[in-house]
């Protein structure tokens, strides 16, 4: 059996609906392992997979028997047979934050569904909790991407651009195990550095200058996320004082990262050290980590949840002055029932790359 369809059922039975239609793909292979277009039903009866032709053999060697889910081809799906899907079904929910009012509009007159119930992240709630295979895959996407980073230490010179950085990260992750990129890298150098999410440009590398590199790779469709920033050549006075101000809260927010602490005190906590030292968080401290790179929970000073056990997310506090440079220093992090580990593990003292 299934237990995660299971769970599902059991929690929109106790919300009063028989039926639920899922069309985010992340959604889809949390809940199945399905990595292919199509949707996902949950009938009074049956799981149903409904996908077309290009897909069928894969979906079929995803799933087994246990799964219980009926795979069906669009193509061999009539008029009647989506009137039939939710016959007698008064409630059936659906995605809000990620169905278009154009599909809402269409499935509701093609399913005749009497009333969509909006299911305000139901799924993605649950995802937030990671299973011991979940842990497992980030932990190996973490482990290639501390083995990326290790590289580029040797790799990067003065004078390269940010572009052949980025380059080369995407390679070393095709070429050693990962699946792919997790996001598009950030490297950004020298002024391009104080801006939180800048695009790699051909500005080549100077002496003195902090790169940000911002990378993570995907392992069985699971995410990595890390920050380092660097110097070449040299550090500057002035950004060796910032960095040490990142470095020194990134470390203390580590250490009250533990299962049943609110997440709304521990950004509080990190934003008055940044004031007392005359500094604004101008982002989320972090976010959740797992087959998307950011999801539940936002690890903000708005967000008045408590942390629990196996949540997996990033501690990123950064400091950036405009014109100037930036510095931000980030790990996915395990929260445990006592504390926290950190699943990238890269070296977060100066590194000079020449």
């Amino acid at each position: 059996m299934n237990t995660k369809l299971k769970w599902l059922r059991d929690k929109i039975k106790m919300q009063n609906m028989q039926g639920f239609i899922i069309t985010n793909p992340i959604n889809v292979k949390y809940l199945t392992n399905i990595d292919a277009e199509g949707i996902l039903l949950i009938t009074r009866k049956e799981n149903i997979f409904i996908t077309d032709g290009r897909y069928m053999e894969h979906v079929r060697q995803i799933l087994t028997i246990d799964d219980e889910i009926v795979v069906m081809n669009f193509k061999d799906i009539c008029l009647e047979d989506y009137e039939n899907f939710f016959i007698f079904c008064e409630n059936v929910g659906f995605e809000e934050n990620y169905m278009t009012y154009a599909k809402y509009k269409e499935y509701k007159q093609k399913f005749k569904i009497n009333n969509f119930e909006e299911t305000e992240y139901i799924i993605e709630k649950q995802r937030m909790i990671k299973d011991e295979k979940e842990i497992s895959n980030i932990k190996e996407a973490c482990r290639i991407t501390d083995n990326c980073f290790e590289h580029l230490k040797s790799y990067i010179k003065i004078g390269m651009t940010e572009i052949q950085i980025a380059d080369e990260i995407q390679k070393y992750f095709k070429e050693n195990g990962a699946d792919g990129l997790a996001f598009e890298t950030i490297v950004a150098s020298g002024v391009n550095s104080s801006k939180p999410h800048a695009i790699p440009t051909n500005k080549k590398i100077a002496l003195g200058d902090p790169i940000t590199i911002d990378m993570g790779c995907k392992y069985n469709g699971y995410c990595s996320d890390m920050t380092r920033t660097i110097f070449a050549g040299e550090i500057l006075e002035s950004v060796k004082t910032i960095y040490d101000i990142v470095l020194k809260n990134q470390i203390k927010v580590s250490e009250q990262l533990k299962d049943g602490e609110m997440i709304k005190n521990i950004c509080k906590n990190l934003e008055a050290e940044f004031k007392l030292n005359g500094f604004d968080l101008i982002h989320a401290l972090g976010h959740g980590v797992g087959l998307d790179i950011h999801e539940l929970p936002t690890v903000s000073s708005k967000n008045d949840i408590n942390l629990k056990e196996n949540m997996i997310i990033t501690n990123e506090p950064g400091i950036y002055l405009p014109g100037q440079f930036g510095v931000r220093i980030e790990d996915t992090v395990l929260i445990t029932k006592n504390g926290s580990i950190n699943l990238t593990k890269s070296d977060k003292n100066y590194i000079i790359v020449r």
